[in-house]
């Protein structure tokens, strides 16, 4: 074989992992616009179903409501607004509410999760009152801070701690609880201190469970700041929720709805994008059900 056969050789050795990469992002974008295509039609088929079904009787009109009566009531909150003050203004105090029991609750989660799960101790002795306190119904600690801290938003903020902490903090615990230990001996054995464990080999490795709870609670977080308002408060999504429930405006209920799906398809974006920063250290993973 010449030294010429042999170069072309190589250059297309060399080539073909380029052109497999290229194969591999044409079937990618091909299975991301069937995907796409087949939740529009899904969205097509549902809300002209439910508008075909419902639009030539009243009394379902005031019950269930109607597709085209929620984007026109979208409409009017957001050029004229709602009853209670602008719609943004709405958004914002539930937003507020919600990112800040959000963020309180996550941080005491984790720290309660790490600590109990690496100290046996700690866990014995505040492990059944957690159990307990997790079985009240959030409802019935949500009219508690209602009567205790007003309708501010103190109330609803509590509640959302209340929500996200038990969320994060069994993940945190569990996540704990399953380090190798053969990864917490080596450190010992190398002279790391009980702390620095907690840091470079606990916290790393619970920190799947970690994020993997936050995709979850943030939900809960939205759900804690809406049911704190229903039950008692001046402004945000859930009071425009229950006006439009005392007014049999079933178009309402699902407007505000619409916002609150949205704000959580925001929030699960950005958690993601935070996911990948984070855990860009580890592996792709190779389960899946195509595989």
């Amino acid at each position: 074989m010449t030294n010429t056969d042999l170069a072309a050789g190589t250059a297309a050795a060399g080539t073909r992992p380029a052109e497999l990469q290229a194969a591999h992002r044409a079937r990618h974008r091909r299975r991301q616009a069937l995907v796409h295509l087949a939740q529009v039609l899904v969205l097509v088929v549902v809300l002209g179903g439910w508008q075909l079904l419902v639009q030539g009787d009243q009394r379902g009109i005031i019950l269930y409501g109607l597709p085209s009566g929620i984007v026109s009531r979208l409409q009017t909150w957001i050029t004229e607004g709602t009853a209670i003050g602008s719609l943004g203004a709405q958004i914002w105090t539930t937003l507020q509410e919600a990112l800040i029991g959000f963020v309180i609750g996550t941080a005491l989660g984790i720290v309660c999760g790490i600590a109990l799960g690496r100290i046996r101790f700690l866990s014995d002795v505040f492990g059944p009152f957690i159990k307990v306190l997790n079985a009240i119904p959030r409802i019935v600690l949500g009219s508690v801070f209602v009567l205790a801290f007003g309708l501010g938003l103190e109330s609803k903020i509590l509640l959302v701690i209340v929500l996200v902490f038990f969320g994060v903090f069994f993940n945190a615990f569990q996540g704990t609880r399953e380090v190798d230990r053969n990864f917490i001996a080596n450190a010992s054995i190398l002279g790391a201190s009980r702390w620095q464990v907690t840091r470079q080999v606990v916290l790393p490795s619970a920190f799947t469970w970690i994020i993997a709870s936050l995709h979850v609670s943030f939900g809960f977080a939205l759900i804690g700041a809406i049911v704190g308002e229903f039950l008692g408060g001046y402004a945000g999504l859930g009071v425009l929720i229950k006006n439009a429930q005392g007014t049999f405006d079933a178009n309402g209920v699902w407007a505000a709805m619409v916002i609150m799906g949205i704000v959580a398809l925001l929030a699960e974006w950005l958690i993601t994008r935070l996911e990948r920063r984070l855990l860009r250290w580890r592996p792709a993973q190779l389960a899946g059900p195509e595989l």
